[in-house]
């Protein structure tokens, strides 16, 4: 099957696309390279880079490559710039969505498979955990820009027949993050512990997230290549954890002596979440399988070794 994957020079959907190469599918990978790398590219795909926002270079891809499903993860993804600059994220997140999409139905793609966000979007529930029923009540341009799209999906389901996947994510962690992204603590603290910076917590260190490994994600994404039709599912592990304690797992896998400095909490950062998987056991046949334990570990691995290397290379 040929798939056409968005952002897949970043964090998340690198990792999907490996997954779609390596179980035999011909991948396409559009991205713009502006917060992705060329080394998450999979060498046996075929790469082109590209804005989500140009529609005559889209139509080219779409053209000569005719895929029959889209994996949507390209994104300006940062909440913080969604709220200093809500205009750009509106261009890139809604109408380079709705750009993908238009240009999928006019050439035959089948379904298209949507990354969104689940905390930014539900914004501060008053229950937990949070099933995908809940009122969208987002307090962010990022959160209701990610929301927005789920919109067009269903209506161009009704209009034109598109069939849509989406998959609303919790605090996605795991190799190959990055720490400038949203919601990459693990990446952070790891970055700041292994320079020797103090890391910082934005608040009491008590803010709730729901945090999910990549491997689950990727497992999920992949499951939506065939079951889950017009469908909205959570992805996420379904545990309540605080901050401190993402600090805390950092720091004794990395044996540091450091403690955190407390700063004010930022504009647009919910207080707590914590997701309700249920219905993607049931429709999708996906449950979560890595651990906390488990995940922290082989993330903070990673960021060692990337850390060695990057001395190693100095030192040479």
């Amino acid at each position: 099957m040929k798939i056409l994957v968005t952002g897949a020079a970043g964090f998340i959907a690198s990792h999907v696309a490996d997954a779609y190469v390596n179980a035999g599918h011909e991948v396409i990978i559009i991205d713009d390279l502006s917060r992705g790398s060329r080394k998450n590219i999979n060498p046996n795909s075929r790469f082109y880079q590209c804005d989500i926002r140009d529609r005559e270079e889209i139509e080219k891809i779409f053209l000569l490559e005719k895929p029959a499903i889209v994996n949507h993860h390209a994104a300006q993804m940062d909440v913080r710039r969604g709220v200093r600059e809500p205009l750009f994220d509106a261009q890139v997140n809604i109408l380079g969505s709705i750009n993908l999409i238009e240009v999928a139905v006019a050439h035959g793609a089948k379904r298209f498979i949507y990354a969104a966000t689940a905390g930014a979007g539900y914004g501060e529930p008053k229950q937990m955990p949070v099933p995908e029923g809940y009122p969208m009540n987002p307090i962010t341009p990022y959160g209701i820009s990610k929301h927005t799209v789920e919109h067009y999906l269903f209506t161009f389901r009704f209009l034109y027949g598109l069939e849509y996947v989406v998959l609303r994510y919790g605090n996605v962690y795991g190799p190959r993050q990055n720490s400038q992204g949203e919601a990459g603590v693990f990446a952070i603290f790891s970055e700041q512990m292994l320079a020797g910076v103090q890391p910082v917590i934005y608040g009491d260190g008590k803010k709730i997230r729901d945090y999910v490994y990549i491997s689950d994600v990727v497992a999920a994404n992949v499951a939506a290549l065939e079951r889950g039709a017009n469908e909205i599912f959570n992805i996420s592990s379904g545990v309540e954890t605080p901050d401190l304690e993402i600090f805390e797992r950092v720091r004794e896998l990395l044996s540091k002596k450091v403690e955190p400095r407390y700063v004010p909490r930022r504009p647009g950062e919910i207080d707590q979440i914590c997701l309700d998987v249920s219905k993607a056991s049931k429709l999708l046949g996906w449950v979560p399988q890595v651990t906390l334990t488990d995940g922290a570990r082989q993330t903070v691995a990673y960021f060692q070794n990337a850390a060695a290397a990057c001395a190693s290379a100095s030192a040479s």
